[in-house]
């Protein structure tokens, strides 16, 4: 019997094994996959435009603001409750202050709130991962408790008890915050920490006698930057919510700073009859959160792009 060579002749169910029959299986796996990689180019393009914008608006928004002392909560009675238009193109709040004014002006407080927490819960909880994660035994007992416990609370529940013994204010709110997401980094660290610490590299850092902190900051951390820069981008976008519902609650920024969470809240009586008012905030913190979202995952397709070939 003459063997057929499988280069030239289908296999057992049918298909060549250069992809060419059955459908051209391989070319639609590659069409697939192309459309995955074009996809995550598209969002990730999204992302990086919408996070330019806000940063732009939040660095030039004091000039970009057609009424800018109403930043200030500067009120204007006669103005009360306009709908969009010419003059105001967002409309009037019932205190006559202009709508895209105040969200103009509350993006850069927003924006700085929100790095400011993720840069204190990344100090926090980034080194307490670390040392969990390499050390283990008791190190890693202790670190693991005190995070489960703070866990074990719901963030948002967690944030308000702390704004409730510090008092209403948007210093509070930050801190309140920070106590509610350091422990996120801190399970994300050691996770990553336990699968290095018996890498060939971190072996030969230990058996010549380095600095326990030199291996942690040269060889645990360092190796665990993109997962950290990939969920810190996401935070910036939850923070700014969270900060928002605390607004929203009143136990966030108080009157008169713009603040988004807070023109939600102040809108939420005339919503029916002057809609304006609270939907362009919570437009602005919907398309905040979206864009460091599509960032965060971009980022985290760029530095793993396993994710995209898979």
């Amino acid at each position: 019997m003459t063997a057929v060579s499988p280069l030239a002749g289908p296999d057992a169910d049918g298909t060549r094994a250069d992809g060419a029959g059955g459908g051209g299986g391989a070319d639609s796996g590659w069409w697939r996959r192309r459309l995955r990689q074009a996809r995550a180019d598209l969002f990730g393009t999204a992302g990086v435009l919408l996070v330019a914008g806000l940063a732009l608006v939040a660095v030039v928004g004091r000039w970009l603001s057609p009424y800018p002392e109403q930043g200030r909560g500067v009120a204007d009675v006669a103005a009360r409750n306009l709908a969009p238009g010419a003059a105001h193109w967002l409309g009037t709040d019932e205190l006559g202050r202009d709508v895209l004014s105040r969200i103009i002006l509350g993006t850069g407080p927003a924006l700085l709130l929100s790095l400011a927490v993720v840069a204190v819960a990344m100090a926090v909880g980034v080194p307490l991962g670390a040392v969990a994660g390499y050390r283990g035994g008791w190190a890693d007992a202790v670190i693991s408790r005190v995070t489960e416990l703070f866990q074990s609370f719901p963030p948002l529940l967690l944030a308000m008890v702390a704004v409730a013994l510090l008092g209403p204010g948007r210093l509070n709110a930050g801190i309140a915050l920070a106590v509610c997401w350091w422990p996120w980094y801190t399970r994300l660290v050691r996770a990553e920490a336990r699968s290095l610490r018996d890498r060939p590299f971190v072996e030969a850092a230990r058996s010549m006698g380095v600095p326990l902190p030199v291996i942690l900051t040269r060889h645990v951390i360092r190796n665990c930057v993109g997962p950290i820069l990939v969920q810190a981008t996401v935070d910036l976008g939850s923070v700014i919510l969270a900060e928002g519902s605390l607004a929203f609650l009143g136990l966030g920024v108080q009157q008169p700073a713009p603040d988004w969470g807070l023109m939600v809240e102040e809108g939420r009586a005339s919503l029916f009859d002057a809609w304006w008012i609270s939907t362009f905030p919570g437009l602005a913190i919907f398309v905040t959160v979206l864009g460091f979202n599509l960032l965060g995952d971009a980022l985290r397709d760029l530095l793993d792009p396993r994710k995209v070939r898979s």
